[in-house]
């Protein structure tokens, strides 16, 4: 036990690198969103990230919007805690039976316009969670959605490249 002990106290720790961001298009997609944001609504656009019953891979992904790398704060996007907030409900995951109440009350609750945005496979189609008995299916089953990002799980800045295209069909309505 002892050896161990030394062993582990003297040991490098084992580290990868972590995904670079490019600098440069993360900068570009940013201050495209911010300014198409303020356009349409004269001010920046508020999320709330509603999990329906995911695997938690596609949070991981909307909070690292938050981290130093991609920092979405600095283009204006601020998540909420709650949804009477919001412009953008952001669902991940399948709709599970025991979420579906809770998500319509949060779809309820969002003031208009609001838009919802089915993030990840499983928020879009149920991914590997069709057929089980716990869920009921996509979020379009259960509330109107106007947006989907897939991916397993979609990245950080596919996340930011679906609220610019979620923007522009917004704004080609108004």
């Amino acid at each position: 036990m002892r050896t161990l002990l030394l062993k582990s106290l003297f040991a490098r720790p084992v580290t990868i690198a972590g995904p670079g961001a490019d600098a440069d298009g993360l900068e570009e997609v940013g201050r495209a969103l911010a300014s198409r944001a303020r356009k349409l609504f004269g001010r920046s656009i508020t999320i709330r990230e509603v999990d329906a019953g995911s695997c938690n891979g596609c949070e991981l992904e909307i909070h690292a919007l938050n981290n130093a790398v991609y920092d979405i704060e600095r283009f204006g996007l601020r998540f909420a805690a709650s949804p009477r907030h919001a412009d953008v409900l952001m669902v991940t995951g399948p709709v599970t039976h025991n979420m579906k109440v809770a998500l319509e009350r949060t779809y309820a609750a969002t003031p208009d316009p609001k838009w919802v945005v089915a993030v990840g496979d499983c928020g879009c189609g149920c991914g590997v969670f069709e057929g089980s008995y716990a869920v009921i299916g996509a979020v379009d089953k259960v509330i109107p959605v106007d947006l989907h990002i897939r991916g397993c799980p979609p990245r950080p800045i596919d996340l930011l490249r679906g609220l610019i295209a979620l923007i522009d069909k917004a704004s080609a309505k108004a």
